[in-house]
């Protein structure tokens, strides 16, 4: 299925403007409350955050790196593969979601973290997540590849942006019902 590449864009930059919004607003809430959790082997919001930054400081540089690479011309329409949309769809938040195994690599569970970093990472990560939206507009999503957490994997660009975008709503959804059973 093939979709416009600008709406597509559109899309992940309103949702990371918000994700944005949500991470200035942490800033505001104690430290205690960050790490506050349901139970032990649940996350804190203050985890969850971490677990965003821990993905995204791995798919952030590869996003930049592969479209700095290429040279391949601008498409409008961008058409996702079987697995990259399988992939990027089941992150979309939605009522009783499926729990989805993390990666070691990425789980940041009973760690100790401090607020300020934790969050100032976050919002970087954001804000150059942005760049990187507003740099796609003139890149083909459909031809540009990237690497994944997984290494055998490779995933177009708009479902890598898909990806981590909607992955992102995921765990900010978690972290704000972390923080309103409190």
């Amino acid at each position: 299925m093939k979709q416009d590449s600008k709406k597509l864009i559109d899309e992940l930059t309103q949702l990371t403007t918000s994700h944005l919004n949500y991470a200035n607003s942490l800033k505001t809430i104690n430290q205690e409350q960050l790490n506050w959790k349901i139970n032990p082997k649940s996350w804190s919001a203050l985890e969850c955050i971490e677990h965003l930054n821990m993905c995204c400081d791995f798919y952030v540089p590869e996003i930049k790196k592969r479209m700095q690479s290429s040279s391949l011309p601008k498409s409008d329409f961008f058409k996702g593969s079987y697995l990259g949309n399988k992939f990027s769809l089941s992150m979309i938040p939605k009522e009783k979601m499926k729990k989805v195994k993390t990666f070691k690599k990425v789980n940041p569970i009973n760690s100790q973290l401090e607020k300020e970093n934790v969050i100032s990472s976050f919002i970087h990560h954001l804000k150059e997540l942005l760049e990187s939206l507003d740099d796609a507009k003139n890149k083909n999503l459909t031809k540009i590849k990237t690497s994944t957490l997984l290494p055998l994997l490779k995933l177009r660009l708009g479902n890598t942006l898909q990806l981590v975008i909607y992955h992102n709503e995921r765990h900010i959804m978690q972290a704000k019902k972390a923080l309103s059973v409190k």
